[in-house]
């Protein structure tokens, strides 16, 4: 019998480390992180208020810079880039879903979910933006904007903003932490839905074991130290 290959991760970290220099002394956020999600996993980074997981998430993504240690997406070295390389690489690879929503309140929802896909020169935008719009319940809600609509609407939007450029990965950091739990469990159900059905590795930063319990691996952060 030959080895079992294992499939590349989409998300490797080696020795990732973020702190930052105060008045009197240096505080680490996060301390010498290693870590790999495989395509198609559902991750949950688990972790009490103020542990880390938010910017562990954020130096996942490139939206933070590490103070040492490597990162890939897909096999890219994520900060051998520069801010826009990294940028096209998210707008290629990359959705995420924050606790904020994070919709621009001059745009209507159809417009907020066209937009990454304008940006990054897509076709057809307005009937692909449509489509997923309807697949997150909001298919009468077009026109309307982000004032008009509920926080569960407004998060649902920022859902179908995510999915609309099909990423292979999504980052989703406390995406029910302004939502009541009936309004959050359909919100977390649209996201299993899509990592189920488009395969799109999902990974959660929550301090919700509950929810944490649905994700197929639990990674916990302790004082900025990984723990799997």
């Amino acid at each position: 019998m030959g080895q079992e290959v294992r499939p590349a991760a989409i998300v490797r970290a080696a020795g990732l480390t973020k702190q930052v220099a105060t008045p009197d002394h240096t505080l680490v956020i996060v301390r010498d992180a290693n870590l790999a999600v495989q395509a198609g996993e559902a991750v949950a980074i688990l972790g009490a208020s103020g542990s880390g997981k938010s910017t562990l998430l954020g130096l996942l993504a490139g939206l933070d810079v590490p103070s040492s240690g490597k990162v890939w997406i897909d096999g890219e070295d994520l900060f051998a880039l520069d801010e826009d390389g990294r940028a096209r690489l998210r707008g290629r690879m990359v959705g995420f879903v924050f606790q904020s929503f994070q919709l621009l309140p001059a745009l209507t929802a159809l417009e907020n979910v066209m937009l990454p896909l304008e940006l990054a020169g897509g076709r057809d935008a307005k009937a692909r933006a449509s489509r997923v719009l309807e697949e997150v319940g909001l298919g009468d809600r077009l026109g309307h904007y982000p004032r008009q609509l509920s926080g569960g609407e407004q998060q649902r939007v920022a859902v179908a903003r995510a999915f609309v450029t099909e990423p292979k990965l999504l980052f989703a950091d406390e995406p029910t932490g302004n939502l009541d739990s009936v309004t959050g469990d359909h919100v977390i159900e649209l996201l299993f839905r899509m990592n189920r059905e488009r395969g799109t590795t999902l990974v959660l930063v929550t301090h919700d074991e509950h929810l944490a319990a649905r994700c197929g691996r639990r990674i916990r952060i302790v004082s900025g130290v990984v723990q799997e």
